[in-house]
């Protein structure tokens, strides 16, 4: 068995079922030539990627990678997903994820052919020069 166990989600599984039935109002409204099943469908289909999302971001997705198998369940929840999965583009489309800032207090000292006043800028935000 695999030790990655992708897709196995509340998340996944949830956002799969919506857009099925979104693809399956835009395949019957394609076949009776319905203009409002047509964009029924299309909404739906949409809804299902922002459903995914906001699951996810809410702990009901789980990160890429081996995880212990006592986090395999379907009903599981990840709490790491408030800091963020990192490289995962839905938590970095949310804020979450990589931080570039220093944090603050961070004392960042200046090197030969440093940028003139970032050691100013890191001073006045409580570090040391």
């Amino acid at each position: 068995m695999s030790q990655y166990d992708e897709g196995h989600t509340f998340a996944g599984w949830i956002g799969t079922a919506v857009a099925t039935v979104g693809c399956s109002a835009l395949g019957a409204g394609i076949c009776v030539t319905s203009a409002s099943l047509l964009v029924g469908g299309f909404a739906v289909t949409v809804a299902s990627v922002l459903v995914t999302w906001v699951l996810h971001l809410t702990g009901w997705g789980k990160p890429s990678g081996i995880r212990p198998r006592d986090q395999w369940g379907m009903r599981v929840r990840d709490l790491s997903a408030r800091e963020g999965h990192p490289d995962c583009w839905g938590c970095r489309l949310a804020g979450r994820g990589r931080r570039t800032a220093e944090a603050p207090g961070v004392v960042v000292r200046a090197s030969a052919g440093a940028v003139p006043g970032r050691e100013a800028a890191a001073v006045s935000a409580g570090g040391e020069a």
